[in-house]
């Protein structure tokens, strides 16, 4: 009866053992799982802030007539790319036609009236000699007849005339110095192109070729139209939004984080972004380009007014701007508005929180309206040309 008994005590100490075990390998399993964990968080988790409030933004160029006039032709519509200088819109030129044609005939008869003028000089002073010479003739008649007035030789009536011939032509001499002063004071230390009154009707050419080219709209960058609102034979006055244009690879990417997020990200940390668009497959890497001055409240309309009524805290949030590179953005091109996620690497503590100098050239610039001025320039120029033709000197 005593081995019955051995036997079916046996199997107690087996579950014990077992029970033990088991207990020992999940304590190790959960301390392995607070070292890696604790390793994680000192090593790399304290050291990212991530959001997905985040949003891209981008410039909005709105394309605005600088002239009042009725649209005869538009060139581009929604989703079309479009080059800096391309012509958007189309205004009736008819007028400002008229108006440059009238500053191009002003100045070519002003050209022509100041080489009237450098030729007046020249007369003048040719017929300041001629004067001179008869003063001194009519003097030395004068000193004869005063010497043969006495002998009766000539009588003191001729005389007389003698010496107003002398008076008159001396008068006459005195208003041609006048006129030649005057004359001189027109033209002294001038060449026909820097002379004041043609450089007034060239200032009214420029100011005419502008007006006739601003019927032509053009874009100021190049990128994609949005928003086209203006219609065939619409009077469009200056200021009057027409469409906007979007530049695509001026992207950037703005975060809002939580105010208790903010106090190791410096400009310049490395920031890993996603797009909602394309999900986890494309990786953005930008860089942290400032960070916002104030919180969202703040330059709200309507500020929160906290001193008043029942107080409930609640956790800012401040925009954080982050740069994304052009080659990413043509590679992927990101939309105005799309949803973000962020992830900031703040290991790297050397930037600066605020920007520390001034940009030292344009963040953004247009050449767009510079072969306007060029252009209007050559005409002048060549008109000047046409207009000196057989001046001398």
């Amino acid at each position: 009866m005593s081995t019955p008994t051995t036997a079916t005590a046996e199997p107690a100490p087996v579950k014990s053992s077992k029970r033990r075990r088991a207990l020992a390998i999940l304590a190790l399993v959960v301390i392995v799982a607070g070292v890696a964990w604790l390793l994680y968080h000192f090593l790399v988790g304290r050291w990212h802030e991530e959001t997905d409030d985040a949003y891209a933004q981008g410039n909005i160029v709105t394309i605005t007539p600088q002239t009042v006039g009725t649209v005869t032709g538009i060139t581009a519509d929604d989703g079309m790319r479009v080059e800096a200088g391309q012509v958007l819109v189309q205004l009736d030129a008819t007028d400002a036609q008229v108006a440059y044609d009238q500053a191009i005939a002003n100045l070519a008869n002003t050209v022509r009236t100041v080489r009237g003028l450098y030729s007046s000089v020249s007369s003048s002073e040719a017929e300041i000699r001629a004067r001179e010479v008869a003063i001194a003739k009519l003097r030395a008649d004068v000193a004869r007849r005063s010497g043969l007035v006495a002998t009766g030789a000539v009588s003191a009536e001729e005389l007389a005339h003698a010496r107003d011939d002398l008076a008159s032509a001396e008068a006459a001499l005195a208003t041609s110095r006048g006129n030649l002063s005057r004359n001189r004071a027109l033209v002294d230390a001038t060449t026909v192109q820097n002379q004041p009154q043609v450089q007034a009707a060239a200032a009214q050419v420029r100011s005419a070729y502008l007006a006739l080219q601003r019927g032509a709209i053009v874009a100021p960058v190049t990128g994609y139209v949005a928003k086209r609102s203006v219609q065939l034979g619409q009077r469009v006055q200056p200021g009057q939004t027409l469409m906007t244009v979007i530049p695509l690879e001026q992207v950037w990417v703005e975060a809002n984080f939580k105010e208790t997020q903010l106090a190791k990200m410096r400009i310049g940390q490395p920031v890993e972004l996603h797009s909602d668009l394309y999900g986890k497959d494309v990786t953005f890497n930008g860089r942290l380009s400032s960070l916002g001055l104030g919180t969202g409240s703040a330059f709200s309309l309507l500020p929160a007014q906290n001193a008043s009524g029942n107080w409930i805290k609640i956790v800012q949030r401040v925009p954080v701007r982050i740069e994304v590179p052009r080659d990413q953005l043509v590679k992927h091109p990101l939309r105005i508005g799309l949803s973000m996620s962020a992830d900031v690497d703040m290991h790297d503590q050397s930037g600066a929180v605020l920007a520390s100098a001034p940009p030292q050239k344009p963040l953004f610039t247009t050449s767009a309206y510079e072969r306007q001025m060029q252009t209007a320039q050559d005409r002048i120029d060549q008109v000047i040309r046409e207009n000196l033709s057989g001046r001398n000197g």
